[in-house]
């Protein structure tokens, strides 16, 4: 929503003197360690401000669903969802943290997580080439807000359509190729934005 500040506990926020520095022995130059290395969490597409929509041209391909609904069942209900993996549906009452996982997450509690506005990412594992592992750690370590979290998972299930897809509440992008761009203009349009506490 135009005109909001976005609240919450994300980097984009922080300032730039939290930044770490690097002294060259011999000399006055200050390189941010964020830009460096390719290290995780730091600079770079992952971690500029998100501009307060996405483009539509690399959001063209987004699907949207129908609501399957917003009822908190018991953790360990089994759930049907209709859509794979699930952009809405009945959860459970936990959520998932952001941050990139190696093992798969409770269903359950990711739909509750895209409630609450995160984007969540599943990615197949063999397919997960090291430039997308570190520009998606980064992603996750940069957007941690209780209302506006990224989590990257592995899929839980066999035969993903695509090595990568983007969900949010009700929303869906597969991607063949990782694109840190397309990534950015999904976060930009949903990140934020889930149907329990919009904070964007």
């Amino acid at each position: 929503m135009p005109g909001r500040s976005p609240i919450g506990g994300d980097a984009e926020l922080r300032s730039p003197s939290r930044r770490a520095v690097l002294r060259v022995a011999g000399g006055a130059t200050v390189l941010p360690l964020s830009g460096c290395l390719g290290l995780g969490g730091g600079g770079g597409i992952e971690a500029e401000s998100l501009p307060d929509r996405g483009d539509a041209a690399a959001l063209a391909d987004v699907e949207s669903f129908p609501n399957e609904g917003v009822d908190h069942v018991p953790a360990g209900t089994e759930v049907e969802y209709g859509i794979r993996p699930p952009t809405s549906g009945n959860h459970y009452a936990g959520t998932v943290r952001a941050g990139f996982y190696e093992e798969p997450r409770s269903r359950g509690e990711l739909v509750h997580t895209l409630e609450h506005g995160a984007v969540v990412v599943y990615y197949d594992p063999d397919e997960l080439t090291e430039e997308a592992r570190g520009s998606l750690r980064a992603w996750a370590n940069n957007h941690a807000g209780t209302w506006r979290s990224i989590v990257v998972a592995p899929y839980d299930y066999d035969g993903p359509e695509a090595p990568y897809t983007l969900t949010a509440w009700q929303h869906m992008l597969r991607m063949e190729e990782y694109d840190a761009e397309v990534v950015r203009a999904f976060c930009a349009e949903f990140l934020g934005r889930g149907p329990e506490n919009p904070v964007r």
